[in-house]
């Protein structure tokens, strides 16, 4: 059993890579074909089922990754980046939904926030301060996300210090 378990979440894992590569339906592929088996060992899916939403949302089937995502919801409401996830998809369905998706982005801060969890914290914070900076409510956005940036003391070249540095620098031009 432990070693289908762990061809099963390699399964999920490669899918999730050749994601990252741009590969989309193989993704979903690879993907679904590790749930099925990681389902038939009886292990908890939930951690994978972001994976899973995420992926339908990268090929554009925003409706199954909602789905999905609520899927795992039912399964753990203590995931940051699960309801980031389901707030960028509802973004994604249409701009009628921004008021569940701004929703979606503060429960994710505040679990980021009670986990102590910073890197899930400024991914939380950049998805409602782009949303508040597509509103107009660029002071918002920038009160919210300078102090975290700031927090950090290292790691600037990582993809998440970058994109909320470039942001909060179009906060700033946009405020000028």
């Amino acid at each position: 059993m432990g070693k289908i378990l762990r061809v099963a979440q390699a399964t999920i894992l490669r899918g999730w890579a050749l994601g990252e590569q741009g590969q989309g339906e193989a993704e979903l592929t690879q993907i679904c074909q590790g749930l099925a088996a990681l389902r038939a060992t009886g292990s908890e899916t939930g951690t994978y089922l972001i994976l899973l939403a995420a992926a339908y949302g990268r090929v554009g089937q925003i409706e199954t990754g909602l789905q999905v995502a609520e899927e795992a919801l039912a399964v753990s409401r203590r995931n940051a980046g699960l309801y980031r996830l389901k707030g960028e998809l509802l973004l994604r369905r249409s701009a009628e939904h921004q008021v569940e998706a701004e929703s979606c982005f503060r429960q994710a801060l505040e679990i980021a926030r009670r986990q102590q969890a910073k890197s899930l914290e400024l991914r939380a914070a950049m998805s409602l301060a782009q949303l508040w900076q597509q509103q107009g409510k660029r002071t918002e956005a920038y009160a919210l996300l300078a102090p975290l940036y700031e927090w950090f003391t290292e790691g600037f070249d990582t993809a998440d210090l970058q994109e909320a540095k470039a942001l909060l620098d179009a906060l700033e031009e946009e405020g000028s």
